[in-house]
């Protein structure tokens, strides 16, 4: 996996859970028709964005080297990020949120290295690199904003998802990937887009991960920033969709303060967004999003952290009063008074301290699950963990002693000490029993023949969140990546024949073979694409920049035919002659 990019100081940082999602760029692959999209993206939104987005965005442009006029090579865009504390690799499409945001805590940029299609220029759902390049790497130049991401990307991949979220995941991703796949027919990317549909209607109560998504996305991607009356777009989203970042600035789209109540606000990734929030100033979104972090299992623990964790049925980790780390898929609990008084995960678990797995309790040692108690002992007001050397004695809690300890709430751990191991602060976090037998109200939590019993101790929850403790603890390296290149076998042969006319304009606009008969293309395109515009525009503009005044008349022509026989992308062309229009005028 470390072949697939080129490292610095901040990518040797990554962990290999996530260096699993990262893939080359292959350069090679971008067609004529893939770089004739990025400009002519690129053009119109630098022509209205400055006017519109945060002062940051066109300065970011520079800081990071991204070019109007052709898509960046990750390589060099991550070697002149890394002036800025910032790095950026590529990745596989869509990849899980938690790892998304992790990525960002690292000071890791990700950008999906595919490209819109020619028929999605204005919007894409799936994660192209006009939006991850041109969206969100811009803005990262502003120091307070990258804090922002960093620290979102902290505290977000600590949040809890449910089952259903990894569902709604895998179904955007599915979507994303074949609605950029050439020739994908147009009922199956409705299938998609109504099963989407279903399950966002029929998600249940939002996870944290579901509310701090929608966060990221009133901000990170959709965020607008100064006055509600008049507020300018710093959203990777808007920044990328040369039709959205237009439509957001009228009144057709509500502007809200931004706050917290944001969290609540869910969005449809497949529709343009009704109402928009518009943030004072980037440390206001540091703000917001500590508000929301004082919410999550991560700060509050407690039985509803544990719930939490039980219900997501994936790998989560609880902390202790005493600072023991448990780490593992939670299965059941009991509880009394509105208290968790015992915990299990299933399968692996491993157990941690400050990050830092505990000698001898590693998932080998605990692969078939893991179970203790929670609380106080009954009758006994001081907790185990608060005793000093003369109480844990009085108490018979003491190397070779048999004892039987009940907690408040009926469960009683039975057998020999062996002994005890304490956290730096000399208190007590886990307690080897042997001969032990564990139960509540009569059920058997725990037998002796099942060997030795680790109970740890802690009189309460007081965090819980996703993902290990420790992340050596367990092999988190599942994902496949999905086939890097294009399979020229399936490349429709009219489709190809487009893209060398593309490439032939291409070249000849750089100056790398200025002998290809412009009027000889026009005629082919003419004849064989007539649905086609975007090269026309092209060649509209080379026929003015060389003043053939007659070859830009006839290509008028012709596009005012392609508008009449599809005038969903009339604005388009009349955009992109209104930009080669003006830029003429400027350099006259």
């Amino acid at each position: 996996m470390e072949s697939t990019y080129e490292s610095n100081p901040i990518l040797d940082k990554l962990p290999k859970h996530l260096r699993q999602y990262i893939k080359p760029q292959n350069y090679e692959d971008y067609t004529a028709i893939d770089q004739a999209v990025w400009r002519y993206v690129m053009r119109k939104n630098v022509d209205y964005l400055s006017r519109v987005a945060h002062k940051s965005y066109v300065e970011g442009l520079q800081k990071t080297g991204i070019s109007i006029d052709h898509i960046p090579n990750m390589y060099g865009m991550n070697r002149i990020l890394k002036e800025i504390g910032w790095a950026a690799v590529a990745v596989d499409g869509f990849i899980p949120p938690s790892a998304f945001m992790e990525f960002q805590a690292y000071n890791v940029l990700v950008i999906a290295s595919d490209i819109r299609q020619l028929e999605n220029i204005e919007y894409t759902p799936a994660p192209d690199i006009i939006h991850e390049g041109a969206g969100h790497a811009p803005i990262i130049a502003n120091p307070e904003y990258a804090e922002y991401l960093r620290r979102f990307g902290e505290i977000g991949c600590k949040a809890i998802s449910s089952a259903k979220d990894y569902k709604l995941y895998e179904a955007v991703r599915h979507l994303s990937i074949i609605k950029e796949a050439e020739g994908t027919p147009l009922e199956e990317i409705e299938k998609a887009e109504k099963h989407i549909e279903y399950l966002q209607e029929n998600m249940g109560t939002p996870s944290e991960m579901a509310l701090i998504r929608n966060l990221h996305w009133w901000t990170v991607e959709y965020g607008l920033i100064g006055k509600v009356e008049n507020p300018k777009i710093y959203g990777a989203g808007l920044l990328s969709s040369i039709g959205e970042s237009a439509w957001c600035m009228t009144d057709d789209v509500k502007k809200l303060p931004y706050s917290i109540e944001a969290t609540y606000k869910e969005f449809d990734i497949t529709k343009p967004q009704p109402q928009l929030f518009v943030t004072p100033d980037f440390a206001f979104l540091n703000q917001v999003l500590e508000d929301f972090a004082n919410t999550m299992a991560l700060r509050t623990g407690g039985l509803k952290g544990l719930k939490k964790l039980v219900h997501s049925r994936a790998l989560g980790t609880v902390e202790l009063s005493t600072g023991i780390q448990i780490s593992g898929i939670f299965d059941t609990f009991l509880e009394h008074d509105g208290k968790p008084i015992y915990l299990r995960t299933k399968g692996e678990t491993a157990l941690s301290y400050r990050e830092k797995e505990l000698v001898g309790h590693s998932t080998k040692h605990h692969s078939d699950g893991f179970g203790c108690p929670i609380g106080k002992l009954k009758g006994i007001n001081l907790p185990i963990e608060d005793m000093g050397p003369r109480d844990l004695k009085a108490y018979k809690i003491y190397e070779g002693e048999r004892v039987s300890l009940e907690f408040e709430g009926g469960v009683i751990v039975s057998g020999e000490i062996v002994t005890g191991t304490r956290n730096l602060r000399g208190e007590i976090i886990l307690i080897t029993f042997k001969d032990c037998k564990v139960t509540h109200d009569g059920t058997i939590l725990f037998l002796p023949e099942w060997g030795l019993y680790h109970m740890t101790v802690g009189e309460k929850i007081v965090s819980a969140f996703n993902g290990p403790a420790d992340l050596n603890s367990f092999d988190l390296v599942s994902h496949e990546l999905t086939p890097g290149g294009k399979d020229k076998s399936k490349i429709d042969p009219e489709r190809l024949q487009l893209k060398q006319y593309y490439q032939q304009i291409r070249e000849f606009r750089k100056g790398t073979n200025t002998t290809i008969s412009r009027n000889k293309v026009f005629k082919e395109l003419k004849e064989h694409y007539p649905k086609d515009w975007l090269l026309s525009v092209e060649l509209y503009e080379l026929a003015k920049i060389g003043n053939d005044t007659d070859f830009a008349a006839v290509i008028l022509q012709h596009l005012e035919t392609v508008k009449l026989e599809n005038p969903k992308v009339g604005h388009l062309i009349d955009d992109g002659l209104e930009l080669i229009d003006q830029s003429l005028i400027k350099n006259t």
